[in-house]
């Protein structure tokens, strides 16, 4: 940990914080303040930094002062210290906490003390008890069925389900329509009650534009109603490949009220993978924008959309009511498409019911290699993502909630769903999240829940985009590891640091989440990791619990986590170690089926048993700390072994990002050498300043070896330092180290390193 640099919280001088640039007068007051609250609370304790972090910290101190209280308070603590601990009281105002203090003895008996000391018991009762803890949450959420389940789980025996979804059919005999449940009204919510809130980059100085529920309802039940005079067969796949604004939500929402499949295409997609999704998914109509305006910068995707020959595309103007090209035969625009249900705004659109088991939207996975995987949402998926901002981000009536994404990765539509179904409103923002227009929105809008990745924080610290804006609304910060990223800033070189952009497994950075956790007053940030084929997350944190920077503190509710030895077996429960995660099978809302791929070989064939179940594949290293913290370390396939030491490529990555500030990002790489034997670790590195020809690479080298092995381990050597304009990604900007070591064994072949 870092502290081993800073002095201990009962060291620090006078003289030490002027020396960060702090005038006397402040750093006197400031040492005074410290020293009062070390007399109370002693110079190391986690009331201690909770005391700094609420009275003295704020955006204005230069962020290096905040390094020094928090590493000086937490300088002998060791892993895992608490950088955000609950509030007894604030926790009982909790979604998680209201119900236990109404349910607690009744769920957990008398074990039942507190939300606070009882929630992992919660936890495990979510997972043994799955009848009655999703049935509570389903009423807790508001979900309201035409026909309701027969039962909340149905495990099936026969070898035959087994082999689809190891036996588990969720909500049986149920039929619903979740974008009506968005839709219904209910305790959570009026008719008045504001439910997007919006703004266009470039109109920053503008004021914030809203749509309340009644105008979101007419406006869906318009388009849901324009959607069937296209005449398309009930439970056609329709996709939209647009940004996600204000008019793509209303889309999204009217084609599964209509009782159709939504097909996510990001809006970054080159015409090939916009075809591909097409192709697999059998799409019968797509809507699109005509362009995509990025500040000064127009960026064509109706013509992509042609390229890709794409069947009939409702088109949207993005520049008034006309086109700056000709539509081809058999589209349509958007004004002519609203005609086919003229004189029925406002008349109420009769949502088409459907089984919980039918799709409701194909989303796709990155595609790393070959054709990317079609993973179907049934009707239960959006209740798991609903669920999860409950529990976990305890998002409720009265919430604003900003997660810079596209309905082309998964969580546009959980950002959807999660507001919605919990009472909250959306927070939009057409245009770069990277840059102060952002920032301004996000004060702007009064957003109370700020959802983003590692990627994006590491940008705003870089370029202090959030300086001058007052977040002090924000009451939590959600740091999210799905393929979240909206990498059209990558495709098309709009931002100078758009490269470092990364999404599942990304390394965290314990100082980026301490900068961003004082950008709003030391609000929490809890971590949140899952993937396309689950819906939501495996894994989290919780207001009920003290988070850890870098760290998740929690499985999910209802989900359970299995760390696999070097057997392949699961190791204890509990114990600490490192691992490939497995996940236990009876996952509320995940996936059960593929498009293209046979589901049970990719999640379950070879898997261990446990307790006479077959676990379900995910793919990650995971550790789990002694203090029962979670911490990624990347993909299993991004592991390579070091001297017969196994090491993941995030874990080294992390140390090497922090060497010199000239670095934006690296990937360490292990190369067979031509002529056999051991791996050699190769560090390829990319530069902010790509056009400086002045690195001296060896001596980075030494300073990348220096840094692993006094962080890491002793024995690790880093052989080559090799520089790269940008790394090799996936669509949806996994770095593909598979490419890299295969173009740095080439290179080492012909003696190029």
């Amino acid at each position: 940990m870092a502290s081993l640099h800073y002095k201990a919280l009962d060291s620090i001088s006078v003289s030490d914080i002027e020396a960060l640039g702090i005038s006397s007068s402040i750093a006197l007051k400031l040492y005074e303040d410290i020293s009062e609250i070390i007399n109370t609370h002693g110079p190391s304790s986690p009331q201690t930094w909770t005391l700094l972090s609420k009275r003295l910290l704020h955006p204005l101190l230069p962020f290096s002062f905040h390094q020094m209280m928090y590493y000086g308070c937490f300088k002998d603590f060791g892993p895992d210290p608490p950088a955000w601990s609950p509030d007894p009281e604030a926790a009982t105002l909790t979604n998680v906490g209201q119900l236990l203090e109404r349910r607690g003895k009744e769920f957990l008996g008398s074990t039942y003390k507190d939300p606070i000391s009882s929630f992992s018991h919660f936890q495990e009762f979510s997972v043994s008890n799955p009848e009655v803890y999703w049935k509570t949450i389903l009423d807790e959420i508001s979900v309201s069925f035409s026909v309701p389940p027969q039962c909340i789980l149905s495990e099936n025996t026969s070898r035959e389900s087994s082999l689809a979804s190891p036996g588990v059919q969720w909500l049986p005999g149920a039929y619903v329509n979740p974008a009506k449940t968005c839709l219904t009204l209910n305790c959570k919510r009026t008719l008045d009650d504001v439910v997007i809130r919006w703004r266009d980059e470039g109109n920053d100085d503008m004021p914030v534009s809203s749509l309340t529920l009644e105008e979101l309802r007419s406006e869906v039940w318009l388009v849901a109603y324009a959607i069937n005079a296209l005449g398309l067969d009930r439970g056609s796949a329709i996709a939209i490949d647009m940004p996600m604004n204000v008019e793509s939500v209303i889309i999204y929402l009217a084609i599964v009220l209509a009782g159709h499949v939504v097909v996510s295409i990001a809006d970054s997609f080159a015409p090939l993978e916009i075809s591909t999704r097409l192709k697999i998914s059998e799409a019968k109509a797509i809507f699109t924008q005509d362009l995509i305006i990025r500040g000064d910068k127009s960026i064509p995707l109706y013509s992509r959309v042609v390229y890709a020959q794409a069947p009939m595309a409702i088109v949207i103007p993005t520049k008034g009511c006309s086109f700056s090209m000709n539509l081809r035969d058999g589209d349509i625009s958007w004004h002519d498409f609203l005609e086919k249900a003229t004189g029925l705004r406002g008349d109420e659109f009769a949502a088409v019911e459907q089984p919980v088991e039918a799709f409701t939207n194909i989303l796709f996975s990155s595609g790393t290699t070959g054709e990317p995987k079609a993973i179907p949402w049934t009707h239960v998926t959006p209740f798991k993502a609903a669920a999860d901002a409950w529990c976990h981000m305890d998002i409720r009536k009265g919430d604003i909630v900003a997660w810079p994404t596209n309905l082309g990765w998964m969580m546009g539509p959980w950002l959807v769903y999660a507001s919605l179904l919990n009472g909250a409103s959306i927070a939009l923002y057409n245009g770069s999240p990277l840059g102060s227009g952002f920032a301004k929105f996000v004060q702007d809008a009064r957003v109370t829940m700020l959802g983003v990745i590692p990627s994006i924080v590491r940008i705003w610290k870089s370029a202090n985009s959030t300086s001058g804006y007052d977040w002090s609304a924000i009451r939590l910060c959600i740091v999210g590891f799905s393929p979240v990223t909206d990498s059209r800033y990558i495709h098309y070189g709009l931002v100078k640091y758009g490269s470092c952009f990364a999404s599942t497994g990304e390394a965290s950075s314990v100082d980026e989440y301490l900068w961003l956790m004082g950008r709003a007053q030391y609000k929490p940030i809890i971590e949140y990791c899952g993937g396309t084929e689950i819906g939501g997350g495996f894994v989290s944190g919780s207001l009920l619990q003290p988070q850890s920077l870098a760290a998740f503190s929690t499985p999910a509710m209802g989900c359970s986590l299995f760390i696999l030895g070097d057997d392949g077996h699961p190791i204890p429960q509990n114990i600490p170690g490192m691992g490939e995660l497995a996940l236990g099978p009876l996952m509320f809302g995940a996936s059960s089926t593929l498009l293209n791929a046979d589901h049970y070989n990719v999640y379950f064939k070879g898997m261990p048993l446990w307790n006479g179940k077959i676990l379900r594949r995910h793919g990650d290293v995971f550790e789990r700390t002694s203090r029962g913290y979670y911490h990624a370390h990347g993909r299993a396939d991004d592991t390579m072994n070091l001297g017969g030491i196994k090491v993941s490529s995030v874990e080294i990555e992390r140390v090497c990002n922090a060497v010199d500030s000239n670095v934006l990002e690296t990937a360490a790489i292990g190369v067979p050498p031509p002529q056999g034997g051991p791996e050699q670790l190769v560090i390829a590195v990319v530069f902010k300043d790509s056009d400086d020809s002045t690195v001296d690479l060896d001596k980075l080298r030494i300073s990348f070896n220096s840094a692993v092995q006094k962080k890491l381990n002793p024995l690790f050597r880093i052989s080559h330092v090799v520089p790269f304009s940008s790394l090799p990604r996936t669509a949806t900007n996994k770095v593909m180290r598979r490419v890299l070591r295969q173009q740095l064994s080439q290179q080492d072949q012909n003696s190029k390193l």
